[in-house]
């Protein structure tokens, strides 16, 4: 892990533990919505991507009746790239996940599946960009629900865990 005084600064604000918990907390929220169960561990690694790339951000549908499949099959651009752009986001999701257990906004639970304790003050508005993110993981976490299994997700998106 690299030491913070090291890091880029962009870099550093962007990807920091606390956004990435916040996507991570999002995303187990909306897989549990759908399913009522804790979201797979695995699935944070595919979902942090997928919402801090603006243009696949920008990509994703607009509901979770697009199947994953039939929105790969018309982003091919975006799903080419995807795997080197996990691959970057691998160390800043295991920092996130470690920030959002440590500060109770995530659970791990038996079957390395994360939970999500977070909730947002009443009366907290998220500013503009940050609240798009959320809500988009918000999705992508539902989205994930209709998979077959965390192993579906990830073939489709080519990558593997």
């Amino acid at each position: 892990m690299t030491a913070w005084s090291e890091r880029s600064p962009i870099p550093a604000v962007m990807l920091n533990p606390a956004l990435m918990a916040a996507v991570l907390a999002n995303a187990a929220q909306g897989y549990e919505k759908e399913t009522a169960q804790a979201m797979p561990w695995v699935l944070g690694f595919v979902a942090a991507p997928m919402v801090l790339h603006q243009p696949t951000r920008k990509a994703l549908p607009t509901s979770t009746r697009t199947h994953l499949g039939a929105w790969i099959g018309k982003n091919p651009v975006l799903r080419a790239g995807f795997p080197a752009r996990a691959q970057a986001l691998a160390q800043p999701v295991k920092e996130g996940t470690r920030f959002g257990l440590a500060h109770r906004a995530l659970t791990l639970e038996p079957g390395a599946t994360l939970r999500s304790t977070y909730s947002r003050p009443r009366g907290f508005t998220t500013p503009g960009e940050l609240d798009l993110i959320l809500r988009k993981a918000s999705l992508v976490g539902r989205w994930f629900a209709k998979a077959d299994s965390p192993a579906t997700v990830f073939a489709v998106l080519g990558v593997a865990p």
